[in-house]
């Protein structure tokens, strides 16, 4: 079956016309038109022959073909019924071969069943994410253990701005801790709204993340996790006030700081991870007395 212009507006429009189909805005559907953009992005991730790709967000397969052309060993996710009706005949020669299959449904939900329980992971994670999942699906991989050894992802700037964030940045947050806990993270492109159709009326940015080796460990990662999100959860509170909130005990709180050395009147955007890290060790040994 022949593929589309990927980088005509008019003919991705056509295909959806012909088809029946609209795009969902639900899903946070926008195709990436500009082919300079699509190979940088496919670059980026490092693809050679036999590498085990996930994307998310398919659509019609303009990057699906890219990756399958460097020799991709792909799985793409994708919740559009009319979408994987389309890139199942795109793609039907690939499928035969055995390096192409559609896992269909939310994302979110189904990630982690192609694991086989956390065993089997890609190399690479790629993905134009969806604005109304992208923190969320950072977010649950790293929550769950898992981290890949490099991933591309085009979000909204303003999510992308949060990711790359460093302690004492405006935008410093949780998910700028778990991301940055978990990988080196580097700005790749900046795309304008016009690069995409439809038109979205936000700005977008390519992250690239790259597995740290010299991952920073903790006693107990799952109360980290939990501590840490605490910590911003009202921004202008102290990290006394947080804690406390998170502890349920001010006498607790006080203890644990002090061990930790973190001035109780602090707040969480200008803690380092491996303050929190060892604020976190601090709490986990406390409960274990």
């Amino acid at each position: 079956m022949t593929h589309p212009d990927y980088n005509s507006a008019a003919e991705l429009k056509g295909v959806l016309e012909a088809n029946g189909f609209s795009m969902q805005k639900k899903f946070g559907q926008n195709f990436l038109i500009n082919q300079q953009a699509r190979n940088k992005l496919i670059d980026a991730l490092d693809v050679s022959e036999g590498t085990k790709v996930w994307e998310v967000g398919p659509g019609l397969g303009a990057m699906t073909s890219g990756l399958l052309e460097k020799g991709a060993d792909l799985t793409v996710f994708e919740i559009d019924r009319g979408f994987i009706s389309l890139i199942s005949q795109y793609f039907e020669s690939y499928s035969q071969k055995g390096s192409f299959r559609i896992v269909e449904g939310d994302v979110l939900k189904n990630w982690y069943g192609q694991t086989k329980d956390g065993s089997q992971l890609p190399q690479r994670f790629f993905g134009n994410l969806p604005y109304n999942i992208a923190a969320s699906i950072v977010a649950d991989t790293i929550e769950a253990g898992i981290r890949f050894e490099k991933c591309v992802f085009t979000v909204q700037k303003e999510v992308a701005v949060r990711m790359a964030a460093k302690a004492g940045d405006a935008d410093y947050s949780s998910l700028s801790v778990l991301c940055n806990w978990a990988y080196d993270v580097k700005n790749l492109i900046d795309l304008s709204g016009s690069n995409f159709w439809p038109k979205p009326n936000v700005d977008s940015r390519a992250v690239i993340f790259t597995k740290k080796e010299d991952f920073p460990r903790c006693q107990n990662p799952k109360l980290f996790i939990k501590m840490q999100r605490a910590l911003f959860s009202s921004r202008r509170k102290t990290v006394r006030n947080n804690l406390q909130g998170f502890l349920n005990n001010n006498e607790k709180t006080m203890l644990c700081l002090e061990k930790a050395g973190i001035d109780p009147m602090r707040r969480a955007e200008v803690l380092t991870i491996e303050e929190m890290l060892k604020l976190s060790d601090v709490i986990n040994a406390e409960a274990n007395k």
